[in-house]
């Protein structure tokens, strides 16, 4: 009898897309094992809807209420729940739990979630103390990366006039930020090729190509020589590739990435707003393809393309 699951997140507007990426790639682990997987929430935007739709993985409204939610997790004979959202009242897990098992992903604070099981992926979470008896997947090693990533190797990192330079903030740029960032390299002055993921089109000068959310995104990394970004999911695919990226935040629950990344030196840091001082940043890994590499370098190794793996024997193993 196939084992069923249901994935509890949301995406688009200003919530971004990194829990539905993220939960992508889990679901893609499972069907291929499979498990049936049902999407449970509000995902808006035609790119985000459209992950779910070419994966044929079905999505449903999600009730607000913890019980109510429960209810449906019945009605829907689910074996298990994956709870990825900032957004959900504390006692979803606990409400969940009575009929299913529950794997909550976290980003540091569990928010107050009951759940089964934890998964933290961002680097470093396995050195962060957690009350016991909590079981909990911790670190990089547990990093959940869709096909179209992990089919891919990196083409970039060529020693070239004007570098190619990729510049997004999550999926859908939810906070707005990629016409700021796109001045500021505009202000380095330069020679580089930049194409800017916007979902709202934007006049840029200069040697600049904005295109929508896209689902090449994996391959413009791969084919990149600096990646201008958030600290967010997609932070991942970059290490897995080895690409070098310059990072900022957009979002607060983004800062333990981006401390962690650029205190270890894996990233160049970028600050937290386009100013004179990231424009100072980006100018010199413009101008230093050896400076630029040497954080590709670093990064490739921590991220190994099977962590989904890892997360899916672990929550497949809660069913017996």
């Amino acid at each position: 009898m196939s084992r069923r699951v249901g994935v509890r997140c949301d995406a688009g507007g200003t919530r971004g897309a990194g829990h539905l990426v993220r939960c992508v790639a889990l679901a893609e682990e499972l069907r291929g094992r499979g498990v049936e997987v049902c999407f449970l929430g509000d995902v808006a935007g035609s790119w985000a809807r459209a992950q779910l739709l070419e994966r044929r993985l079905p999505l449903l409204p999600a009730p607000d209420r913890p019980a109510r939610l429960a209810a449906l997790v019945r009605d829907l004979g689910l074996d298990a729940v994956v709870l990825d959202s900032y957004e959900l009242p504390p006692g979803t897990g606990a409400a969940v739990r009575a009929s299913a098992a529950v794997l909550a992903i976290v980003d540091g604070d569990p928010l107050g979630q009951d759940a089964d099981l934890y998964l933290d992926q961002n680097l470093g979470a396995e050195l962060r103390p957690v009350p016991q008896p909590v079981r909990r997947l911790a670190g990089s090693h547990y990093v959940l990366l869709r096909d179209s990533v992990r089919r891919l190797r990196r083409r970039g990192g060529t020693r070239r006039d004007a570098p190619r330079v990729l510049c997004f903030f999550g999926g859908t740029d939810s906070a707005g930020v990629a016409p700021a960032w796109a001045r500021a390299l505009a202000d380095t002055g330069l020679p580089f090729q930049a194409t800017v993921v916007s979902p709202t089109p934007f006049a840029a000068h200069g040697p600049f190509t904005v295109i929508p959310p896209t689902d090449r995104l994996p391959a413009l990394m791969a084919e990149a020589d600096l990646v201008v970004t958030a600290a967010g999911s997609a932070v991942w695919e970059l290490l897995y590739l080895g690409v070098p990226a310059a990072l900022t935040w957009v979002a607060a629950n983004q800062l333990i990435g981006y401390e962690a990344l650029v205190g270890r030196g894996i990233a160049a840091g970028a600050g937290p707003a386009p100013d004179a001082a990231a424009t100072k940043v980006l100018a010199g890994l413009l101008a230093d393809p050896e400076a630029r590499e040497e954080y590709g370098r670093r990064g490739r190794g921590l991220v190994d393309g099977r962590g989904r793996e890892r997360v899916a024997d672990a929550l497949l193993a809660l069913l017996g």
